[in-house]
């Protein structure tokens, strides 16, 4: 899930990264103390635990950064092999493709992020990743599954062999998808101009999951519409004339310019946008300057904007450039010194479940799992490229839903103000791993079911 790179290299403290929690819609009742009895598949998978809970640690011991994900593809498409689907590796850079054809019916995709993000880890486990490397900005880090991909990767894994082993039971094509860089906001992209859609089945359906820290563990959550947010990356680069701090009547000052510019930004949410669609314009760097008494000839602004629909995200990339023009001017810059707006080329698009199919397979849900454990959440200002298959072909019935991953002991203390909760990123974020994954294959091996029903 896409944060900047400042953040993710930031340890983060608990109180801090609590802060960054979304809270859902509405509060999850924890699961039955007698829960109704177990459901074939849900037997199933617990057989299978011991063996996925391996595959859990190995995933997690072993991250590897966005685009980097070369050990981890090869293991899991070897694994994909082994189950008899029609495997094809290094789609659109590291990317996975597994194919199972099995008679006429629906083409279903369901897909899986394997990359790791650039963060030391602080959880303690016995098994906590000791991976160092260094970006592509040659910044030396940690890295770890701060995101819980390696929860998503095993569920996967999970149901491609509970699908495979139960083909009598279902009719149709699956595209199982393990697909590089969602960090950078890439890998979606990537796959489907790789010919995602041209070289495979094209999908008629499309599933995926994403591990919770606002959830209790086993508590699936969904939001219909617009369910994660438009994701850009802005940057700002503001001119000035340098000088000396003595005499600042011989300068133009660009840290004071770009000051205007950040309070300024404020009123792009605050005054231009409708409180009932929600924006985030945030300045989460200012660079500027070496020397107590040197005044700079630049500084540079570095923002994060988020959105849902794409006619607020232009409006608000058009206000960005309105204002830094706006307030440049009043600062009597000339014409060749306007701030220069970039946007960047890593662009998350916004996540959309489209309603009607989003409460079908909710209902599903509910029908299958006790009650409580599936619950309606509010959308997040977080962003995710699962987005990208449906925007590709809107004529795709396509659902993300949430799986919580917070220890009931946990979110009670949280809730009774006892402790704060890491969010998603944190060095400290350890999810329930064995509740995440047993809910996730479970769930996502019965909305496939229900998919590719036959008749």
């Amino acid at each position: 899930m896409r944060h900047t790179l400042a953040a993710l290299l930031a340890v983060a403290s608990l109180t801090s990264a609590a802060a960054a929690q979304t809270e859902p819609a509405s509060t999850a009742a924890p699961a039955q103390a007698t829960p109704p009895a177990q459901s074939e598949i849900g037997a199933a998978v617990a057989k299978d635990m011991d063996a996925m809970m391996t595959l859990y640690r190995d995933l997690h011991a072993n991250p590897e950064l966005s685009l980097k994900e070369v050990n981890t593809a090869a293991k899991l498409a070897k694994r994909l092999k082994a189950l008899k689907y029609d495997v094809t590796e290094k789609v659109g850079g590291t990317g996975v493709v597994a194919v199972m054809k099995n008679g006429t019916g629906p083409t279903l995709l369901i897909r899986a992020d394997m990359d790791g993000l650039p963060v030391v880890e602080q959880t303690g486990l016995d098994f906590a990743s000791k991976v160092r490397t260094k970006t592509p900005e040659g910044v030396e880090t940690g890295v770890m599954h701060a995101c819980g991909h390696d929860t998503h990767m095993t569920a996967f894994i999970e149901t491609a062999k509970l699908l495979a082993t139960r083909k009598d039971d279902w009719k149709g094509t699956l595209v199982m998808i393990l697909q590089p860089a969602e960090e950078v906001g890439k890998g979606a992209r990537d796959m489907l101009e790789d010919g995602l859609y041209t070289r495979f089945p094209r999908p008629t359906h499309a599933l995926a999951f994403h591990d919770a820290a606002n959830l209790e563990a086993g508590v699936i959550g969904y939001t219909p519409g617009y369910a994660l947010a438009n994701v850009d990356s802005v940057d700002i680069d503001v001119k000035g004339v340098g000088g000396h701090g003595a005499y600042p009547q011989t300068a133009k000052d660009p840290i004071v310019l770009g000051s205007r510019i950040v309070g300024t930004l404020q009123t792009l949410v605050s005054r231009e946008q409708d409180p009932q669609d929600p924006a985030v314009v945030t300045v989460g760097s200012f660079q500027a300057g070496a020397k107590h008494n040197i005044i700079p000839d630049e500084a540079k602004l570095l923002l994060t904007v988020r959105s849902y629909s794409d006619e607020t995200r232009q409006k608000l990339i058009d206000g960005i450039k309105r204002v830094a023009r706006g307030e440049a001017i009043a600062a009597g810059m000339p014409d060749d010194k306007m701030p220069v707006v970039s946007v960047k080329d890593e662009f998350t698009p916004s996540t959309y479940n489209p309603p009607e199919f989003a409460e079908q397979m909710a209902g599903l849900l509910k029908a299958n799992f006790p009650e409580g454990r599936v619950v309606q959440t509010s959308a997040v200002m977080g962003g995710e490229d699962f987005g990208r298959f449906y925007r590709a072909d809107k004529s795709i019935k396509s659902f993300i839903f949430w799986v919580g991953g917070v220890p009931a002991d946990k979110m009670a203390a949280a809730k009774a103000g006892q402790i704060s909760l890491p969010s998603l990123h944190s060095p400290f974020w350890a999810p329930q791993a064995d509740k995440v994954i047993a809910t996730a294959s479970e769930a996502m091996t019965v909305l496939a079911l229900d998919i590719l029903k036959k008749g």
